[in-house]
């Protein structure tokens, strides 16, 4: 069972690290122009310094740069994989997730992957996170294992976990005199068991409930 579903969250202001708390050992859509800071949340959920293995292709033109990430998360345990194609980038997912030796790992895609390699994926995270909880030397942690598959636009990845979409948004929390506060609009899109959703995310990070319609 998801832990995202309306039964688990209640209908006020909750902090984003309890949005967050997706279900482990399958693969989740990450999509939006503000997709990968979502992942970056995703990686300050796990202990600092934790390895995350972040897997892009090589010709890609958007670099992810560490020191970036110092706001929102450790870049420390980062671990950057560039295959040459995007298929090898699903395979080296697939591997990495069967090992178990992380707590997460993300793959970026030019398009949706087809339904195949996506079952691959999940079958993959659920070996892996077996493994982690029969190590004794596996960081033991709400967030398990997770594969988080970054797409552009809306997405639309077949067979996934769940779907979620983040871009930026004007803050409304902030009185006009105050400096400006960066905000963002998540939703939702897509989960096994919870209907489709949407929160507004403040300069806190804290994810306040709107209307899937609002803009």
């Amino acid at each position: 069972m998801s832990l995202s579903t309306p039964a688990c969250l209640p209908c006020g202001p909750v902090s984003l690290d309890r949005l967050l708390q997706l279900r482990p050992g399958r693969a989740h859509e990450f999509c939006g122009p503000a997709r990968h800071l979502l992942a970056a949340w995703m990686v300050a959920r796990l202990p600092a310094g934790a390895p995350v293995i972040w897997i892009r292709p090589r010709w890609g033109v958007d670099r992810l740069c560490p020191l970036g990430l110092r706001d929102w998360a450790s870049p420390e345990g980062l671990i950057f994989v560039e295959p040459a194609r995007a298929s090898d980038c699903l395979g080296s997912a697939e591997e990495a997730l069967r090992s178990g030796a992380v707590g997460l790992v993300v793959v970026e895609q030019p398009d949706p992957p087809a339904l195949t390699p996506l079952r691959r994926l999940h079958l993959a995270a659920e070996t892996g996170l077996a493994r982690r909880r029969g190590d004794s030397r596996a960081v033991r942690s709400a967030e398990g294992l997770h594969a988080l598959v970054l797409t552009a636009g809306t997405g639309g990845t077949a067979g996934v976990e769940s779907r979620w979409h983040l871009a930026p948004c004007p803050a409304t929390d902030a009185p006009g005199h105050a400096p400006v506060q960066p905000a963002w609009r998540l939703h939702r899109l897509r989960a096994r068991m919870a209907p489709p959703a949407a929160w507004r995310i403040t300069a806190q990070l804290q994810a306040i409930p709107c209307k899937t319609d609002e803009t």
